[in-house]
């Protein structure tokens, strides 16, 4: 072989890769001008019935399917709203995506879904999200920082958080009344006759945990307690199950704990009766957040604060709405839902 000679190509594995058909294909298979294989995709616009016959014919035999880039850039809207979500082991939030995908579609947009893997800022994501024109965002679970919200308002394009307290003029944000439930539950915990009290939290810095924490100590101290311990749980079954163990096996151990999701007092409830061999509600007491299905189950029994998903998502779609119509007086908007208070058996003792 000569220094000048290229070794031979290796063989091409399988087919080869099929090309998208253009409207031009479409065109020259249909017998008729590009322009009118637009018109006959667009919906309104002047074509005989003949002719679009013979478009849908064609595009049907090419396996052809419009572009909505072209759209995209002569309308300036995508009709693709962005949901992130870092939360999908959680059932309250798998659910609350599931809301928004269902409700999204219903409205004619379609969804683009992004993922954030430790499940608090959005920020690194967000230039990605831009770069798909879309018309708005809404986070499921993550929050979002001060610069992240600005990219998002030079852009135009709304933002909506859930539990979130950045907000300005493009960036609103629905949320549990996370306060308030924390109150109710220390109050509880108090009528039931709890006087040692402990808190399992997700993670520091999270609004919708600090917000619980608050309301939970802050009730307490008005009515005279103050002996609250913590432990950080990070929003999981594992973490959680472990930080209970670090409550329930040092010192005086509380005889109530309140958990800043269902998983983490679900694994509490468990901890309780596996590590330390005690009973629930009998020997201490505990409480969720969330409601998610399995709070209700007969070995769980869980007493929880319902966060209404459903409400939530109409909320904040009605807020998007507004945003994307422009009306900005929806911009820097903070929508409060109440957390009714389910009790079951993790806290049903005689006052």
């Amino acid at each position: 072989m000569s220094g000048t000679d290229k070794p031979p190509r290796p063989p091409r594995n399988g087919p080869p890769r099929k090309k998208y058909s253009s409207s031009i294909d479409v065109a020259r298979l249909a017998g008729v001008s590009q322009a009118a294989v637009s018109r006959a995709f667009t919906e309104g616009a002047s074509v005989s019935a003949k002719t679009r016959k013979k478009v849908i014919a064609a595009a049907e035999e090419l396996g052809y399917r419009p572009s909505v880039i072209p759209r995209i850039m002569l309308t300036h809207k995508s009709s693709l709203i962005a949901i992130v979500s870092g939360g999908l082991y959680n059932p309250f939030y798998a659910g609350i995506v599931e809301l928004f995908s269902r409700e999204i579609q219903k409205n004619g947009s379609n969804v683009l879904l992004f993922s954030v893997d430790h499940g608090e800022y959005i920020d690194e994501i967000i230039p990605k999200i831009l770069g798909f024109r879309v018309d708005g965002i809404i986070s499921a679970l993550s929050i979002i920082s001060p610069e992240a919200a600005e990219s998002c308002a030079k852009m135009s394009v709304p933002v909506v958080l859930f539990n979130g307290k950045v907000r300005n003029q493009w960036v609103a944000s629905v949320c549990s009344d996370n306060v308030a439930g924390g109150r109710e539950i220390a109050a509880l915990f108090v009528r039931r006759g709890a006087r040692r009290f402990g808190y399992i939290a997700g993670k520091k810095g999270n609004m919708a945990n600090e917000d619980r924490l608050a309301g939970f100590v802050g009730e307490l101290i008005e009515r005279g307690e103050r002996d609250v311990r913590i432990a950080y749980g990070n929003f999981r079954y594992e973490e959680g199950f472990t930080a209970a163990c670090e409550l329930l096996g040092s010192g005086e151990r509380p005889d109530a704990i309140f958990c800043a999701n269902d998983l983490m007092a679900i694994a509490t409830v468990e901890a309780c009766r596996s590590r330390f061999g005690l009973r629930v509600p009998e020997d201490i007491m505990v409480a969720g957040f969330d409601d998610i299905p399995a709070a209700s189950w007969p070995s769980h029994d869980l007493t929880t604060l319902r966060q209404d998903g459903p409400r939530m998502v109409s909320e904040a779609l009605a807020i998007l709405e507004r945003m994307i119509s422009g009306e900005q007086q929806s911009g820097g908007a903070l929508q409060l839902v109440p957390v009714p208070l389910i009790e079951r058996g993790s806290t049903r003792r005689p006052e």
